[in-house]
Formats: C-alpha cells, sequence, structure tokens
C-alpha cells in the first residue's frame, strides 16, 4: 500500500485521452453526430439529489450520447483512482506498510519510505519504474472493456468478473452505480484535498490538528 495515493494518480492523465470510444453493445446504439437536449441526460445514473442533474460548465450543452459517455468513463476511471488513492493514503498513515525491503542494496525497507509525495524523493528509482510499468500494463491490458462486452461505461467485467450482478434488478443496479459514482466524486476531493494540505503545511489530515489528534491543544 505505501505510495499508493501517488501511484494510483499516474494514470489520470491518460483518462483524457481522445482515444476512448465504447466498444460494447452500448455503442452500436449510440447517436455519433446528433446533439442532444441536456433533458435527455437528466434521467442518467447519477443525476440525483440533492443537486439533480448539475453541469454548471455545461461540458453537455448540445452533446451527444457519445460524448456523455465519454465524459462518465473519464468520471468513472477518476473516481476509482481516487478511491484506492485515498485508501492507500490512510492506509500507510495509520503505519500499515508492506513488510520486507524495498531495496536491498540501499537496506531501505518499505516502512521506511514515507507517505505521500515525499515519498517520491524517497523511492528508488528502480521501484519507481517497476511501479510504473505495472500502471501501465493495467491501464492498456486490464483495465478495459477488453471482451467488447461492457454494457455502459466503466463496465470492465469482460465476461470474467460479475459478483452476482447479472442477478441483480434494474433498480439495484443503477443504485450501485450511483453510490460508486458518489463515492468517487467524494474521493476525488478527498485525495486532492490531502495533496494540497501536504504541501501546505505538511500535515494532510488537517483534522488532526482540529480535535488535538497530533499534540496540539486543538480547536474543538
Amino acid at each position: 500500500m505505501q505510495l499508493l495515493s501517488l501511484l494510483l494518480a499516474l494514470p489520470l492523465s491518460t483518462a483524457f485521452s481522445p482515444t476512448f470510444m465504447p466498444n460494447g453493445p452500448i455503442a452500436s446504439s449510440l447517436p455519433t453526430s446528433t446533439s442532444t437536449s441536456l433533458s435527455a441526460f437528466e434521467s442518467e445514473v447519477g443525476s440525483q439529489p440533492p443537486l439533480g442533474f448539475w453541469d454548471p460548465l455545461n461540458f453537455l450543452s448540445g452533446a451527444d450520447q457519445s460524448r456523455f459517455d465519454r465524459l462518465r468513463y473519464v468520471e468513472l476511471k477518476h473516481g476509482r483512482i481516487a478511491m484506492l488513492a485515498c485508501l492507500g493514503h490512510i492506509t500507510v498513515a495509520c503505519g500499515y506498510t508492506l513488510p520486507g525491503v524495498i531495496s536491498s542494496s540501499a537496506g531501505k525497507a518499505f516502512a521506511d519510505v514515507p507517505n505521500g509525495f515525499k515519498g517520491l524523493e524517497d523511492m528508488p528509482r528502480e521501484g519507481l519504474l517497476q511501479m510504473l510499468a505495472f500502471v501501465g500494463f493495467l491501464e492498456l491490458f486490464v483495465m478495459k472493456d477488453v471482451a467488447g462486452t461492457g454494457e455502459f461505461p466503466g463496465d470492465f467485467r469482460n465476461g470474467f468478473l460479475d459478483f452476482g450482478w447479472d442477478k441483480l434488478s434494474k433498480e439495484e443496479q443503477d443504485k450501485k452505480r450511483g453510490i460508486e459514482l458518489n463515492n468517487g466524486r467524494a474521493a476525488q476531493m478527498g485525495i486532492l484535498g490531502l495533496m494540497v494540505h501536504e504541501q501546505l503545511n505538511g500535515e494532510p489530515y488537517v483534522i488532526n490538528s482540529l480535535f488535538g489528534a497530533d499534540g496540539s491543544p486543538g480547536v474543538f
């Protein structure tokens, strides 16, 4: 879990690559050139209380279904990365790291590598390259609709991982997809907050100082 927040943030830039096109069964029914009114997206998964359909920057103004699916795919990808990043950051901050050494030549254990941005400076170059290669492998060959059977943007089951999804009703599926979207949206704000506070004062968990958990008098 060491440096998971930084490692999992690396593929963020590729999420904006213009090469994505839905290639599952959903693709055959998507309009590719006809623009759609915003009201057509108000019933999409993720348009839910309290905000409902919310597009303050008008990204979907005049967009078609293909454009919407592209943006939804990007949102899901960022949310999934951010959820793993938050979990990794919190896990390491709680003192849980991989056992053993990350570099035998340098005599450096996983537990010796700090959390967050400082870990990049302290990480042996070979170890960083290995992780970059692993992330690239996942990006190119695993975390995608390889089989072309995706039913919606972000559906990477590929006819293999199901966990009972097909046994759920349409309402239950939409609910779970909405939960994933909301958790991902919260996690994106969460990991951004951790990164910003780490750069501001070296203390990403500002809540610790508010409640005195870091040894300070605290505010509350």
